[in-house]
């Protein structure tokens, strides 16, 4: 799960994904592109939205993503287009750029719509936001349990 500052909407996306693939044997883990917040726990608004949902984010730390993560991923979920283009440009080959998707293509396929970034969208913008990624999560989730 990728976002800018790994702060807002990866974090949530992690945290909302291992919450429902907890019985599965998959690792999920969150990145930013940038290095803005590295070491930073994520925004408390998102902590406080995925309390809601009884999810716990508060040991989270931001880290930034980097090329080692094509190895040790088997999918790279990217939040936006923005973020997509910038973990496109690290891939290494075409093995690497096949493991990236924007995340709302799992619910939305083929749109390669934006989660949109809640930092300054106010409180609403941190429920829509969760409300975007569960959906999604829950394809992903569905997918997996089929393999």
């Amino acid at each position: 799960m990728v976002c800018l500052g790994n702060i807002c909407r990866s974090p949530l996306a992690e945290g909302i994904l291992k919450a429902k693939t907890n019985h599965l044997d998959v690792v999920v883990d969150s990145a930013g592109t940038a290095a803005y917040h590295v070491g930073e726990q994520p925004d408390i608004r998102s902590i406080e939205i995925a309390n809601k949902y009884g999810i716990d984010l508060t040991s989270q730390r931001a880290r930034q993503f980097s090329v080692n993560d094509f190895d040790e991923f088997d999918k790279i979920y990217a939040m936006d287009s923005s973020n997509y283009a910038n973990i496109i440009s690290l891939a290494r080959d075409e093995r690497d750029r096949n493991k990236v998707d924007v995340i709302l293509n799992e619910s939305n396929p083929k749109s390669f719509q934006s989660v949109p970034d809640p930092y300054y969208g106010g409180e609403n913008g941190f429920q829509n936001v969760y409300d975007m990624l569960d959906e999604a999560c829950n394809i992903i989730t569905q997918n997996l349990e089929k393999r």
